[in-house]
């Protein structure tokens, strides 16, 4: 157990953790930067290993300059030690006080907590979606960027999200062959919202547009996955065009995703106000954990989140001239993350016409969508606790975290996260370890 105690603790060390460490550390704020990675940056600004000795890692990296920026700042606020970052650190636990129970640093000590523990990818399920070579479309993206690896040598990459275009692109890039990118949304949704897209992104979609049609890469929209063939691995996929029209596509790899959903084990769902501050006194939150929004709009959370973090911990009332270019970028940015929300929909009714009864939804548990289907319509499940105590969906090592969104899609009720007393997996030595130090500590 490491006994140390902060001023301020920042889980997550991605976009948003970087800038609220950052923030907070300028102003003299002793910071602790815990991140579950090995090294700093989260999925967006995610490195190869440094085994790997990769020579231009900035290829595989959109906005690389501002990576470098953080990147430097942080190396010199740990060499001057207002920043000490502890990395492949899993906090499990959030004590109110503050501490924060580690897997491997034991217990860390904080007077405040920003949380920027980011998303995790939303894959719905699909006859074949289990097969050797289908992986979610940002689990291709960290194996390029992280392992200099390749998914296979012929990928479709099929989904939703804007996330598609850097996946498709970086893997082309990278040698693939990529033989289709298939997005369920509409270009004329798109089209209809243009004056609220921000002038950056507008570039930025036209640079993914232009390097998608360098590498022949047509985006086939309005067309979704349905179901992945093969037998020992994926070896092709049929997708579903406007008016059913059905297409097979021969592959080695299929990178799919439906999207992201915010990260919210520690503290569960909450409300952010102007100064990122959650309705928990002394805890802040910035970036995907407050809603989707991509890295650019996590910095500038960040930026706030920090330097309201810092004045308050000191006591002092917070300086919003200084966040003010920042907070206007995080409206302009929030406004165009609900236009994406709306966007980028899968259509309705998708569960009903593409999940056979025989398809896996809980992988951990092995539960079929017929299982599913069985507790709605026999059993009177109305609920995603209902539906996991008849049919054990969402009990495995996961705790509904992958196959919630699928499963509540085939039962016909709402996805909500149920929230979890432990964020990751926790060993029985640990807590029994804990408990008797706590025991100890309260021996007169």
């Amino acid at each position: 157990m490491t006994g140390e105690r902060y001023e301020l603790a920042v889980v997550g060390a991605g976009p948003a953790g970087l800038a609220a460490a950052l923030e907070a550390a300028d102003a003299g704020v002793r910071v602790a930067l815990v991140d579950a990675a090995p090294q700093a940056g989260g999925q967006f600004y995610r490195q190869p290993a440094p085994g790997l000795r990769a020579r231009r890692a900035g290829a595989l990296h959109h906005a690389w300059g501002t990576w470098r920026r953080l990147r430097g700042r942080l190396d010199a606020h740990i060499e001057a030690g207002g920043v000490t970052h502890l990395p492949e650190c899993q906090v499990w636990c959030l004590e109110p006080g503050f501490t924060l129970h580690t897997l491997e640093a034991g217990a860390i000590g904080a007077d405040g907590v920003v949380l920027a523990t980011g998303g995790y990818e939303k894959v719905l399920p699909f006859p074949g979606w289990t097969l050797p070579g289908v992986v979610t479309a940002g689990g291709a993206q960290a194996m390029l960027k992280g392992g200099l690896v390749l998914p296979g040598r012929t990928v479709v990459v099929a989904g939703t999200g804007p996330l598609l275009l850097p996946v498709a692109a970086g893997l082309a890039a990278a040698g693939a062959r990529v033989a289709a990118l298939a997005e369920a949304a509409d270009p004329r949704d798109l089209l209809r919202h243009a004056t609220a897209v921000p002038l950056g992104k507008a570039v930025e979609g036209a640079v993914y547009a232009a390097r998608l049609a360098r590498h022949g890469i047509r985006v086939r929209w309005r067309h979704t996955v349905v179901a992945a063939h093969g037998v020992d691995r994926v070896e092709a996929v049929t997708l579903a065009g406007p008016g059913g029209a059905r297409r097979r596509v021969a592959c080695d790899a299929l990178a799919v995703g439906h999207g992201l959903l915010p990260h919210t084990d520690l503290a569960g769902s909450f409300e952010v106000d102007a100064e990122q501050r959650t309705p928990t006194p002394g805890v802040w939150a910035a970036g995907e954990v407050t809603g989707v929004g991509g890295a650019e709009l996590a910095l500038a959370e960040g930026e706030i989140a920090g330097r309201s973090a810092a004045a308050r911990l000191r006591g002092t009332e917070p300086d919003r001239a200084g966040w003010a270019t920042a907070a206007r970028r995080r409206e302009r940015l929030r406004r165009f993350a609900g236009v994406l929300d709306a966007v980028y929909r899968l259509p309705g009714g998708w569960a009903q016409s593409t999940v056979t009864d025989d398809t896996v939804l809980c992988r951990c548990e092995e539960v079929p969508a017929a299982a599913v289907r069985e507790a709605v319509r026999d059993l009177g499940a109305g609920d995603l606790r209902t539906v996991k105590l008849l049919t054990r969906a969402g009990m495995g090592w996961c705790q509904g975290r992958v196959c919630g969104p699928g499963v509540a899609a085939v039962a016909g009720c709402p996805f909500t996260d149920p929230g979890r007393p432990l964020a990751r997996p926790v060993p029985l030595g640990l807590l029994a370890a804990e408990a008797a130090e706590e025991e100890e500590r309260e021996q007169p």
